[in-house]
C-alpha cells in the first residue's frame, strides 16, 4: 500500500514494512523522524525511539500534533500514509535542484541501462546513504548506544561495543558467568574522592573511575592466570632416579 512512497524515500525494505504489526509501525516511525522528517533535535527523540515502551504512545501523539497532523493518529493506516506524504514534500523541498529536472522518460531511459554488479558488496557501500544511515540508526537504538549528529561516530561506537561484548570469548565469558549474580553499584554511592565544582562531571568522573577499576579487574584476573599457567608447569617436578637428577 505505501510501496511507492516508501520507495521514493529510499526506505530499505518498501514492500515489506506492515503497519498493522505495532513493533513496525513504531519503527516506520522513528525511521521517518530520524532520516526525513526531523522534527525533533536528536537528544530530544528519546522517548519515539523508546519503541517498547509503554509510554510510546503518549510520545506518538504528541509528535502528531506538534506536526499539525489532521487525521486521526488511531488509524494507523491513515497516519502512516499522512506521515510519508509529509515526509516526501519534506525530500523534495530540501533536493528541488536534484529533482526538478526528473521525468518519467529520464527514469526510464536510466533503468534500461546495463548496470555492472560487483561481488563484493563492500564495493558499493555509501556511508552516506539514508538506508545505511537507517541501519545504523536502528542497530544504535537496538543496542542502547546514545544518539549523535554524526552516523558515523555512532558506527564507530557500535563496532567497539560489539567487539567488546559480542566477540568469541566476552561470549563464552558470559555462559559461565550467566548463573553468577552480578554486583550493582549505586553510583550515588560511589565515593569520587575528590570534587569537581559540577555535578555533571562529577558523575562523569565517577563513572569513568569504575570504568579504570573494572579494567584493573580484568587485568589481575589475567597476571592470575599467568601465574597459574607457569606455576602448572615448573611445579611438582618428576623424579628420574636413574640419572640422579630431579627435574625432567
Amino acid at each position: 500500500m505505501f510501496r511507492r512512497k516508501l520507495t521514493a524515500l529510499d526506505h530499505q525494505q518498501p514492500g515489506n514494512v506492515d503497519v498493522t504489526d505495532e513493533k513496525q509501525f513504531r519503527v516506520l516511525v522513528v525511521w521517518l523522524e530520524d532520516q526525513k522528517i526531523r522534527h525533533y533535535r536528536i537528544e530530544d527523540r528519546a522517548q519515539l525511539r523508546a519503541v517498547d515502551s509503554p509510554e510510546w504512545n503518549g510520545a506518538f501523539i504528541k509528535y502528531v500534533q506538534e506536526l499539525n497532523c489532521p487525521v486521526s493518529y488511531e488509524n494507523r493506516q491513515v497516519v502512516t500514509d499522512w506521515l510519508l506524504g509529509y515526509a516526501v514534500r519534506l525530500e523534495y523541498g530540501d533536493n528541488v535542484d536534484k529533482y526538478k529536472h526528473i521525468t518519467a522518460a529520464s527514469l526510464l531511459q536510466e533503468n534500461g541501462k546495463p548496470k555492472v554488479q560487483s561481488a563484493n558488496p563492500l564495493d558499493n557501500l555509501d556511508f552516506d546513504d539514508s538506508d545505511f544511515k537507517a541501519g545504523v540508526m536502528s542497530l544504535a537504538t537496538l543496542l542502547a548506544v546514545p544518539p549523535h549528529h554524526d552516523h558515523k561516530e555512532v558506527m564507530k561506537a557500535l563496532c567497539m561495543l560489539i567487539s567488546e561484548r559480542f566477540s568469541k570469548a566476552a561470549i563464552e565469558n558470559a555462559s559461565k558467568e550467566k548463573d553468577t549474580k552480578a554486583e550493582s553499584i549505586p553510583l550515588e554511592k560511589t565515593e569520587l574522592g575528590f570534587e569537581t565544582g559540577d555535578y555533571i562531571s562529577n558523575e562523569a568522573a565517577k563513572i569513568l573511575r569504575l570504568l579504570h577499576i573494572q579494567e584493573l579487574r580484568d587485568l589481575q584476573t589475567q597476571i592470575n592466570e599467568a601465574i597459574v599457567a607457569v606455576q602448572a608447569i615448573t611445579a611438582n617436578p618428576k623424579t628420574d632416579e636413574r640419572l640422579g637428577k630431579v627435574g625432567r
